[in-house]
């Protein structure tokens, strides 16, 4: 689609889910596990179109995070369904047409038909020694891996630690993605990096940040050899609030959903064609 005809339709969309519950029926709000059951991907699961894959790890005891299901279900459906919308992206739904989302951990073979993998607030996640090879297989075999939502600087070098163990720094180091980068213009035109709170730390005025040293927001990444990124870290920032809370307050959404689901498209759309 032409740029300028995409850029118009995601206005249009969008400012039609402002209202409240147009397009989700009034989802939002951090309501855990909706009733669903843990139930891992099978292989019969994977139909292939798109299909949101979170994954589940442990919290380490010396970690800084709530865990992996922080904004789970919503965000990964509300996400899958505006890149059905937004993009001729084939999402995968069931008969009630509601996203087929799944959650894998890293020791399941499953986990390399995700093209993404998706993690929140791992800032307090453990990866044993298997899960470490794993997840460095899945990503030089051609992985992506977002994590979002961690806040600080104590989240960050704990997250740090356990990355360094998946993918060394002398071989991969960390540098911070710059505004030209194609993640800003892949799809959407992203004029610059959101800071997105959480709708509870949000006080309807200027506040972005969830802790006095997290004022920052960082976009981070890891490369493969060849400049591929494998590993997006989005830090002092929660693109899933933006997606999971995007009915509850039309002020939040016009604010951080509509940029969360801008660059949210275009790091999906960017880890699908790279």
């Amino acid at each position: 689609m032409p740029r300028r005809t995409v850029a118009i339709t995601l206005a249009a969309i969008l400012l039609l889910a402002s209202s409240g519950a147009a397009q989700f029926r009034g989802r939002g709000g951090r309501q855990g596990f909706n009733g669903r059951a843990l139930e891992y991907a099978k292989l019969e699961d994977f139909d292939g179109g798109y299909q949101f894959c979170r994954l589940v790890f442990r919290n380490g005891s010396n970690g800084d995070g709530a865990g992996w299901s922080v904004d789970f279900p919503r965000a990964d459906e509300n996400l899958s369904i505006r890149l059905s919308e937004l993009s001729r992206t084939p999402v995968s739904m069931d008969e009630n047409r509601e996203p087929k989302t799944l959650l894998l951990n890293l020791r399941q073979p499953e986990v390399f038909h995700c093209p993404i993998l998706m993690m929140t607030e791992p800032g307090g996640a453990y990866f044993d020694e298997e899960e470490v090879a794993n997840l460095r297989k899945y990503l030089l075999k051609g992985g992506f891996l977002w994590a979002d939502d961690f806040w600080g600087e104590y989240a960050w070098a704990y997250w740090e630690s356990q990355i360094r163990r998946v993918l060394p720094s002398g071989q991969y180091p960390i540098y911070d993605v710059p505004a030209d980068h194609i993640l800003f213009h892949q799809m959407f035109t992203v004029k610059e990096f959101p800071q997105i709170p959480g709708i509870g730390y949000w006080d309807g005025a200027d506040r972005t940040y969830e802790r006095p040293d997290a004022r920052q927001a960082h976009l981070r990444a890891i490369n493969d050899d060849r400049g591929r990124i494998m590993v997006l870290m989005t830090h002092n920032t929660d693109f899933g609030d933006s997606y999971e809370q995007e009915a509850v307050d039309p002020a939040y959404f016009m604010k951080f959903s509509v940029p969360g689901y801008a660059f949210g498209i275009n790091v999906l759309v960017y880890a699908m064609t790279h």
